[in-house]
């Protein structure tokens, strides 16, 4: 078994958080794992990227020229990265912020998901990333929601474990359209 997923947005949508509780949730579930985060010189609104590798066996390189999946959070991010998605791959869009063209590509799924507007409606739009994670997981069976869960209270410091519930929310709610 062998997942790879490039999550892309700008600084502030919590791309990074995203792949370190994906990665945390993989080493909870006992599988190998390699995170590996990019971000621009800016501290908010700059790109921000990662790529996490999830096997069942040693994990070479964090790098990933075409992967299989990917997590768009934002248009520049669509624009820049949508056309390294693996023939076959997958790609789950924040249709809140991203314009898909239709017949871009057929060789890849496109999922179009209104993660800003689900993370409002439940109270915080800073959730785009739980939503998108939940949406990952549910559609690719990479890890379960209930390690992304255990992950979150592993990963958050403690004087944020008051958000989890929150979070948890947020990412049933994306597996609810990921799926």
């Amino acid at each position: 078994m062998r997942h790879d997923v490039f999550i892309a947005g700008f600084g502030g949508q919590g791309v990074l958080l995203a792949g370190n509780i994906l990665g945390q949730a993989a080493i909870i579930e006992g599988k190998n794992v390699s995170f590996f985060p990019s971000y621009g010189v800016e501290k908010r609104g700059g790109a921000a990227m990662c790529t996490v590798v999830i096997a069942d066996d040693e994990v070479g390189s964090p790098v990933i020229g075409s992967p299989s999946v990917a997590v768009i959070l934002n248009q520049a991010s669509f624009d820049k990265f949508f056309a390294k998605v693996k023939t076959g791959g997958l790609c789950i869009v924040n249709g809140s912020l991203v314009d898909v063209p239709a017949g871009l590509r057929s060789d890849v799924t496109v999922v179009t998901i209104p993660m800003n507007d689900i993370a409002v409606e439940l109270g915080d739009p800073r959730m785009v990333n739980m939503v998108a994670l939940g949406a990952y997981a549910a559609r690719t069976g990479a890890v379960s929601l209930q390690s992304l869960e255990d992950a979150l209270k592993e990963t958050l410091p403690e004087r944020n474990h008051r958000f989890i519930p929150a979070n948890v929310k947020a990412i049933a709610a994306g597996a609810g359209f990921g799926g």
